[in-house]
């Protein structure tokens, strides 16, 4: 029973979305999201389905693949799945060998936090512990209280303030408000709400995307960032209890994120905001040196 790795065309990736949906399961590690890839439409369907790769049998997905940059592939694997030697094989072979066009030459690094076969079958062919990661989630079994922040919903007559916040937060200059328009032309984000935070004074001092999987399954905040001139204000802790309050009412069981652990400020942030740290996860990387 072979294993098929693929690369989906653009008009495939919509099924690739509801696998991803249909994964995301209450009480397992918080792995690759279809808001993930929602966020990643901003560079349109085209280049997003040249970062994506599938594995299937018998045409059936059983694990998605995502570069999020040129040398890190993040993974789902469906969670009936998680322990398939077939599969977790195949995986590690096709992210082991660069002619397979998963991952180039050279140090490489896989985040598959679901999935102790793969994580096995990579260990064994040299893959160590990589950068560390502390996912979190917030339960939303309780009403959300409001949080202390007038926070809108961005439409397209606030797009360039939502990325001018971003722009601010990360320091960097590629989202743009046309960014922003195509990531919200793309069906992942039917199932997602941006938000804007403003100050007393009215201006825009955070954002934040959240993204569903679908009633009664975790939902993803996924970026989240504050204009650095408005850093130190609460607004941070604010956007994030808005962010879950926006789940919450789109039906999610939880909000889910996952920052790298040295970034001490955000994970703080969002244990301030009602999210409880789950255990630190390491990717898995090679040194191909």
């Amino acid at each position: 029973m072979a294993i098929d790795l693929t690369r989906p065309a653009p008009d495939e990736l919509r099924a690739v979305l509801t696998a991803l949906r249909e994964w995301q399961v209450e009480g397992a590690p918080v792995q690759l999201h279809p808001g993930d890839l929602g966020w990643a439409w901003q560079v349109g369907p085209e280049r997003l389905a040249g970062l994506v790769r599938t594995w299937s049998r018998h045409g059936r997905t059983l694990a998605v693949g995502f570069l999020d940059g040129p040398v890190v592939v993040r993974l789902a694997i469906a969670p009936e799945a998680g322990d398939d030697e077939e599969l977790a094989r195949q995986i590690a072979a096709d992210v082991s060998d660069p002619d397979r066009g998963v991952l180039p030459a050279g140090p490489r690094a896989v985040e598959a936090r679901l999935g102790p076969a793969l994580a096995r079958h990579l260990s064994a062919t040299g893959w160590t512990a990589g950068d560390p990661w502390q996912p979190l989630r917030r339960v939303l079994d309780e009403p959300v209280a409001p949080p202390d922040l007038e926070v809108v919903t961005v439409g397209p007559d606030r797009a360039r303030d939502c990325a001018a916040v971003h722009r601010s937060a990360f320091g960097s200059d590629r989202f743009t408000d046309d960014r922003w328009r195509e990531m919200a032309a793309g069906p992942a984000f039917t199932e997602a709400r941006c938000l804007l935070g403003l100050d007393e004074n009215g201006a825009p001092v955070a954002t934040v995307t959240v993204w569903s999987a679908g009633p009664g399954r975790p939902g993803l905040v996924e970026p989240m960032g504050i204009h650095a001139d408005h850093r130190g204000r609460g607004h941070g802790t604010a956007i994030c209890v808005a962010a879950a309050a926006a789940l919450q009412e789109m039906g999610a069981s939880s909000a889910t994120v996952a920052t790298e652990a040295t970034r001490v400020g955000a994970v703080r942030t969002y244990v301030a905001a009602g999210y409880q740290p789950l255990g630190e996860v390491r990717d898995l990387a090679l040194d191909a040196s």
